[in-house]
Order: structure tokens, then sequence, then C-alpha cells
């Protein structure tokens, strides 16, 4: 162990369990009319002893200066390593009984991590961080490590995230397929606080594989497909790694550190077995296709008597696993169930993807309720009254079933355009007839040659593509019968006006980029509430501009496309893959939300190669310390307007009381550095 490392152990334990003691004395029940209590229970006897050797018991008492109470044992407690069996907490007097109910390992050293379970009976103060540890051989394992857990798409913290230590010795060589989280349980235990920070102890002087996950149903499982996992790229021994300092956040009263290892955390997609879930027919000339994962491989789709140009194939979901067909054929000539097979990729046994050819039967038929058997026979009755005067039936309580969406609101962002959508597929779509026109202020027309775009994604959405021109009045025209769908509808005229967005009224950002040649960028200008407003893909170095920006905070998030494919990709457990990079832009004074006005041109100077700098523990640090400073300059702010005050810097800044101002990530409580300290 590091000098460093056994000042920073002594001083924690110093301040998480000395106070206890050098406090016990002290009244801190709120009197009549005082102030109100904010102080945690203090310890005043554990029974037997902290950091035992040779531990045989199976009970421990811990005694407090006042009643506690004990709340949500299940998602606040945890063992490293893991028990069977969880201990069970009950109250004794003004303490608590830990009731050991497992099996302990030989020359296992244990901990056993009450979280924020213990908490005072007035106030419900909690005592964080209390841990207690012993060991069943004659030596408790104290070696120490620190790191830091972040979301890699949202570039922001991850609390309370469960470490998972694995002695790399006694783990199979997997360079290229790692499952030791499916299939293993972790050596040592350790959970981040809620600024994404964690401290491990009672380590061994050894290699370690190391995961970071973060726990949302509070199980203390991973379940991939919903929980964070983060990996590292290579195995570390504690000893080994660079020293690193730890201090008691005063504000927000747990341990804190210097992060050694950093985990950018993603969601691992789950696998799934690909197979056809199920076929079946919800109308007469509508069939879906339901596979239970994404992107299924088809390799052919036939029917009997209908030929595969009439099967119109329209994914409903991004991921294609479900599929909607429509038989584009008159109505009178299906059958009651139609016959056909599909070819496509499915896994067998061994999670391998395999050809297989399934049959299909899709059965629909008609079942009318007597209203419905009603209404038909008036109708037929109708018609033939109409043919024998000579004239064209019309059901005057049939309306248009046509449906018809048109995206443009009274204001059209001129970049974009906008979209027109249908109910169902268009099999007919006579684009000349329609029209766009330019109005004048003299209510005078001009017309303005455009086409359309059907997207790859969805047969149903089509985009209208114009020259547009800013700050300029448009009408739409769709004459009536131009466009027919697959079940035979056809749409009713309509007219639609607009304007495109006048310039003056938003606001322009300009993104100056520099950095390595070569590489790709994606830029999302978000929202404060991280909603992307815009995004422009493929970037490289130069100038690019976010045009129409409406009023209003925004944050830019910067993603590192390192295979050029447009879009954030996620890592793989399996496969040891990391995520691809993303970054939030922060300016010299660390403030990452800037506010946006009518009329106003706000630039950019982007360094790539700054913003995307290897992670080294200084680079972290410092990271961790600008999000702090600026995390407290905003509560500081905060706590001036809501006191009516004049919004200023504080006088002094301080390293080390008052809000924690300039300390190392904030809140050293007095304390500063303990490496700079002793």
């Amino acid at each position: 162990m590091t000098k460093n490392c056994k000042i920073a152990l002594r001083a924690a334990v110093l301040l998480l369990f000395g106070g206890a003691f050098f406090s016990r004395c002290a009244n801190i029940m709120t009197p009549e009319g005082g102030p109100k209590d904010t102080l945690p229970p203090v310890i005043v006897k554990l029974q037997p002893d902290n950091f035992a050797t040779n531990f045989k018991e199976k009970k421990i008492y811990i005694e407090f200066n006042e009643f506690v109470q004990i709340k949500d044992q299940n998602k606040e407690m945890f063992t490293s390593p893991a028990m069977k069996k969880a201990p069970l907490l009950t109250t004794r007097g003004k303490g608590i009984v830990i009731t050991i109910r497992d099996t302990l390992l030989e020359n296992t050293t244990y901990a056993i991590d009450l979280g924020s379970a213990i908490r005072d009976n007035n106030e419900g103060n909690p005592l964080n961080a209390m841990r207690f540890v012993f060991s069943t051989g004659d030596k408790v394992d104290s070696i120490m490590c620190s790191g830091y857990t972040a979301d890699s798409y949202k570039a922001d913290s991850v609390s309370r995230t469960f470490l998972w230590f694995y002695i790399a010795d006694s783990l199979p060589v997997t360079p290229d397929y790692d499952s030791t989280i499916f299939n293993r349980k972790p050596d040592v235990i350790a959970r981040a606080q809620n600024n994404g920070i964690f401290i491990a102890q009672n380590l061994k002087p050894v290699k370690y594989r190391i995961y970071a996950i973060g726990d949302k149903n509070d199980n203390q499982l991973y379940e991939p497909g919903s929980d964070l996992v983060g990996i590292l790229d290579k195995e570390y021994n504690p000893v080994e790694l660079p020293e690193f300092a730890i201090w008691f956040d005063s504000l927000r009263m747990y341990p804190s550190a210097e992060p050694q290892l950093y985990f950018r955390m993603f969601t691992d997609k789950a696998f799934t077995n690909q197979r056809l879930v199920d076929a079946v027919r919800p109308d007469q000339k509508k069939a879906m296709l339901y596979f239970n994962a994404d992107y299924p491989r088809i390799d052919s789709l036939v029917f009997d008597n209908i030929p595969s140009d009439k099967v119109l194939i329209d994914p409903q979901t991004k991921g294609r696993d479900t599929m909607a067909l429509w038989f584009n054929v008159p109505a009178e000539e299906l059958p009651d169930t139609i016959k056909g097979q599909i070819v496509y990729y499915r896994h067998d046994s061994l999670r391998q993807l395999s050809k297989t050819r399934e049959p299909l039967k899709l059965a629909w038929k008609l079942i009318e309720t007597k209203e419905q058997q009603k209404e038909r026979e008036r109708i037929e009755k109708e018609k033939e009254k109409a043919a024998k005067e000579g004239r064209e039936y019309k059901d005057p309580n049939d309306k248009n079933k046509f449906t018809l969406n048109i995206g443009a609101g009274k204001e059209v962002n001129p970049e974009r355009g906008f979209e027109i959508s249908f109910g169902t597929p268009a099999v007919t779509f006579d684009t000349t007839a329609v029209k766009l026109l330019v109005v004048a202020e003299d209510k005078s027309t001009t017309p303005v040659e455009m086409h359309f775009v059907r997207d790859t994604l969805n047969m149903c959405r089509w985009q209208v593509n114009a020259p547009w021109r800013e700050k300029t009045n448009y009408r739409l025209y769709v004459p009536k019968k131009s466009i027919t769908d697959v079940m035979g509808y056809q749409n009713d005229s309509t007219v639609v006006e607009f304007a495109t967005y006048d310039p003056e009224k938003f606001a322009t950002v300009t993104l100056n980029v520099t950095g390595e040649a070569g590489k790709e960028y994606i830029l999302l200008l978000t929202d404060s509430s991280n909603k992307t407003l815009q995004e422009k893909r493929g970037v490289t170095t130069g100038q690019y501009r976010f045009n129409f920006v409406a009023p209003g905070d925004v944050r830019l998030r910067v993603i590192e496309d390192s295979n050029g494919n447009g879009q954030w990709d996620a890592g793989d457990v399996l496969q040891r893959l990391q995520p691809e990079r993303a970054e939030i832009y922060a300016n010299d004074r660390g403030e990452d939300i800037f506010t946006t006005k009518m009329n106003w041109d706000f630039e950019i100077n982007l360094d790539m190669a700054n913003l995307f700098k290897p992670m080294t523990m200084e680079n972290i640090v410092n990271m961790l310390e600008e999000k702090e400073e600026a995390r407290l300059k905003k509560l500081y702010e905060e706590w001036l307007k809501k006191r009516g005050e004049k919004k200023d810097e504080p006088q002094q800044q301080s390293s080390g009381g008052g809000m924690g101002f300039g300390g190392a990530m904030g809140g050293m409580g007095g304390l500063g550095g303990l490496k700079n300290t002793f």
C-alpha cells in the first residue's frame, strides 16, 4: 500500500468512526423551540470490534447515541463478497443487531456495507457509508482504489453503481468473448456514491478484472438491456495505480476521492434468440409478422397466387422486428386463408444463425354482428333501388376512410421542409397533380417546383422537398383522388397554408471545428433537458452552422463517430467493446448551457483534440473539478436568488471551508486534499 493510501485510510477511519467516539457525549436532540436536528446518529459501541480477524461470530451489535430506525435495508445494504443469505438487520435499544445467516468462506475479508439504511428516529438523518469489516482469516485485506462512473452518452455521472472485482488469475483468458459477469460471483464488491465516485476497499495486491453495474432495479443483479454496464480495456492491480487523495465531502456527507479508474457506462443489449414469434392477419388486406429480435434476415417471402410485387412490406419499428404486409390485390381475389412460406435466419440451440423455412397460414374472415348485418342489408336494398332508378348509389353515412396528414404547421423550417403521411401505404400517387404556390402580399400566387421522396423506413411517410425561401407564405393544394392507398381508398381535396421561418426570430450557432484530420463526429444541439433540437453528421474540420435555433437554453453534445455510421454506438460486454465517446462542450468557465436570443449569432471554437483528450487520472480529476465548481456556483446563485440578494461571486473562495468553493471536487469540509494536508 502506498504512503498516501495509508494516510487516506487512517483519515477515512478517523472521519467515519473516530468522530463517533469523540462526540458520544454531545446532545444532538432538538430542544423545544430550537433548531432542527440535522446530525446523523453517532456510533458509541461496536461488538465485536471493526476489522476483527479470525471472525466466528453470528451477531454484530452497533450502539448509537440515540434511537435509530432501519430504512430500505434490501436497497441500501450489501455485502462484499455477496452472501447467499443476506444478513438481517434488527433494532435493539439504541442500537442495531446484524445477524449473519450464511456460512462464511475461510480466509476471506468480508464487508457489510449498510449504505444509508441507519437513520435517527426523529428526523431520519442518515448515517452514510457505514461499513463493518472482518476477516475469517488472520488478516484483513486493506488495499484501496478509486474510480468514477459516467454515462457514456450523456457524459454525466452515474450514481450508486456497483463495482464488481474479480481476481484475474482465477478467470479464463477471454480476449474475444467475456462472459465473466454472467457466470461468476465477484470476489469484492463496492458501490459508487451519488456523485459517481467510488472507493473500493479491502482489496488484495493482485490484478483484478473490474466491471461497473448500474443496478436499476436495486436487486444487486446485472440485467442486460436494463442496467447500465461499464468495462475496462485491461486488468488492474490497485497497488500499481497512481496515488490518490481521499477526503470527507462535508456537503454531501460521505467520503470522496480522486478517481484512478474511469468507466464509460452503456446499456448492453440483451441477447435474444431470433425467431418468428407470430404471424396474424388482422384485416383482409393486411398481415403482421412479429419477430423475437431486431433486424431479422429474411431471404424470401412468398404467397400462393399473390405476385411478390403485390406484397408491400412495411416495417413498423426501427429494428424491423414488427412488419406489416399489405396485399395490393382486389379484396374479392383474396381467400379466407392466405398460404405461403418465409425463409429467414433463426438462432439454433448453439445461438448460431441458420437458414430456416416456415409455412405461413394467414386466416381472416369477417364475422358480422347483428347491427352490421342489418346495416349491410339496408345498403344492399338502397343499391338495388338506385340501380332500378338508373342512378349511382352514395351512402350519406359513408365517411372517407383515407387518412392524409400534412406535417406543415403554421410555420416551417426552410432547411427541413415537412412530411406528409397516410394511414396506409399509397399504391398510386399522382405527384404532378399536387401544387405548391408562393403567396405574395397581394394574394397573387406563383407555382413552385417540388418533389416527393418516400421514407426508406416508413412506407406511409413522404418528404416534401422544394427550394424553400425564408419568411415566405406558401399554399399546398392536394386535389381529390390524386392518391389511392392499398385498401382502395382515395383522398379528398386538401388545401394547407403556411409560412417559412423568419430568421430574425431565431438565433444562429456557428461552430469552428478543429482537430485530427480524417476523424468524423456528430454534433447534437440539445435543449437544457438534453432533447435533440438539431444535428449534423459526418462532421470533420471546418465551419458548421445551426440555423433557426429557437431562443432558449441549449447544449452541445459531440459524439466521436469512430465507425462513421452516423450514429452513436454502445459497447458490447461479451466482445469487450467500449462505447463511442460522447462529450458535452463546456467553455473555459466550465459552463455547458448557453442562452440563445432572437436575431443573435453565437460562435463556438470546438477543439476536438481537447474535447476528446485521453482520460488520464489528471484529466478526469480536472474534469470533475470543473463540473463541481459549476455545480456549486449554480447552487450559490440559487441560494442568492432565493433570498432576493444581488447575484454575485462569493467575496472569498476557500479550499476547505464554507460551501467548498475551490476545493478538489468541492466540499472538503475544512480538510482540503488529504494528500496535501498530511
